[in-house]
């Protein structure tokens, strides 16, 4: 959506008067920062977005939103610096204006684990009824949901917009800006206990979306989470809840394993409806995944996307980087590529995967500290430990910091201490199992993104363009 600078200037309080600009585009980050765009100078907290207004200029910006305490360069620049009492306020404002004059419809999607493949999966049985914008990876912030949605156009029919949060209001302020008719929940589980006391402390923050929802509501619901669940209660508005269990409005059935596709194990199972029980399939392992697709499925029947439609969509999605990603190597070994993100439940669901995996001549793990879970860490982590026995996991390389307790777990749990070591770093740790590994083994790599486990992958691949390593 065009808006000229004076318009935004006007949107952010602030009238420069003596500058117009047609803004092409927007940018937080001068790197990436187009001719045209408008940059806004975000204070974050690694970066100050002002140190880079001269390069943002450089590339192309038009003009550039920054704080009154910024002193702006001399010309040719000084001239074309809208200044405002906050940046971050200044760029919520004008994404929220743009929402206003757009007129179409807009799903929110939290949830502690399966926000962006469900986001994933929703936007693309989207697409084959309406124009759809969606969330860019998983920028889901009070940074990365504006800029979402400062990329609508008058085309755009539906944006799909993935909510993260690690404190509470930080959702509601996120519908506040996005102002969704429909929100989706995938499931509460004890992430970022760091920020929180509790995980019902979690869960009332995941429900400020159900809360913040404007007419006409309609929630997506997790019915196997029990607090996801209550979110209906008190809700005015139309509900869809999925899951496993009887009671689901969309209930998936004879869930199993099927036939491989390119290394990857399909998933097949049926849904049941009220008035009908029918077959779907979807490319990626799991039945957490059978989850999402389920969540798509209802959230695809509010959008009245013809069933054989969404089946279609469903079948074509494939693994996002680095999030269950199936990859193989020279020799012969199966790696399971899941270092995103991590936590204890998010571990437990591919912890299953591999357990369930054909034909896994050794199951080896190399799991990396899951970290901001607060006083509860140690604890969390012995937990999963005591998940990799039952797993049936023939080695597990624990790495960095309170991965240790991952092995304390295992081996309480009957796991050869041999067979449970710890590495302060990956590149370590994939080193290690490069020794041990065998043609026909499978190897899941998973931990929290700030271990850097995309290392370990990197190492088992034989790729030396290591990040972050000497």
């Amino acid at each position: 959506m065009r808006l000229s600078t004076s318009e935004i200037a006007a949107i952010a309080g602030y009238s420069p008067g003596h500058f117009e600009k047609s803004v092409e585009g927007y940018s937080i980050d001068s790197r990436t920062t187009c001719p045209g765009d408008l940059f806004f100078a975000i204070r974050g907290p690694r970066h100050d977005g002002h140190n880079f207004i001269a390069q943002a200029f450089e590339r192309g910006a038009v003009a550039a939103v920054a704080d009154r305490a910024y002193s702006p360069p001399q010309a040719p620049y000084a001239r074309l610096i809208i200044t405002v009492p906050d940046t971050t306020r200044a760029l919520h404002q004008v994404a929220r204006e743009v929402r206003r004059r757009w007129h179409g419809r807009v799903i929110g999607i939290t949830g502690s684990t399966g926000k962006t493949t469900t986001k994933e999966m929703i936007a693309a049985v989207l697409e084959s009824k309406f124009r759809v914008l969606k969330s860019r990876g998983n920028l889901n912030n009070q940074y990365g949901v504006p800029m979402t949605l400062l990329a609508l156009d008058s085309l755009h029919q539906v944006a799909v917009i993935e909510m993260g949060m690690s404190a509470p209001r930080e959702i509601a302020l996120l519908a506040d800006i996005a102002r969704p008719e429909t929100g989706v929940v995938t499931n509460v589980a004890p992430v970022h206990l760091q920020f929180f006391d509790s995980v019902d402390s979690i869960a009332r923050a995941k429900r400020e979306l159900i809360e913040g929802l404007q007419s006409p509501r309609a929630a997506v619901l997790n019915y196997d989470d029990e607090r996801v669940r209550r979110f209906a209660n008190g809700f005015e508005g139309q509900v869809a809840t999925f899951g496993f269990q009887n009671g689901a409005d969309y209930q998936a059935l004879n869930v199993r394993p099927g036939r491989f596709e390119l290394g990857t194990p399909v998933m097949e199972f049926d849904v049941r409806t009220e008035c009908r029980l029918e077959p779907f399939s979807i490319r990626l392992p799991g039945s957490h995944n059978v989850e999402n697709a389920l969540a798509a499925i209802a959230t695809a029947d509010l959008f009245s996307i013809p069933r054989q439609e969404t089946r279609a969509a469903l079948s074509q999605i494939r693994s996002l980087d680095q999030r269950s990603g199936i990859l193989m190597t020279p020799g012969n070994l199966t790696i399971i590529d899941d270092v995103y993100n991590s936590n204890p439940r998010a571990m437990e669901r591919m912890l299953e995967v591999l357990a369930s995996w054909p034909d896994a001549r050794q199951r080896i793990v190399i799991a990396g500290e899951m970290l901001e879970l607060g006083a509860s860490s140690q604890e969390l982590h012995r937990g999963v430990g005591r998940l990799c026995v039952q797993a049936g996991v023939n080695w597990l390389l624990a790495v960095q910091g309170d991965a240790r307790a991952f092995l304390d777990g295992a081996v309480a749990a009957g796991m050869p201490h041999t067979r449970a070591l710890f590495f302060p770093g990956p590149v370590e740790a994939a080193r290690f199992c490069q020794t041990i590994a065998q043609p026909g083994d499978v190897i899941l790599i998973k931990g929290s993104r700030g271990v850097g486990l995309g290392n370990a992958v990197a190492v088992l691949r034989g790729d030396e363009k290591l990040h972050g390593t000497a």
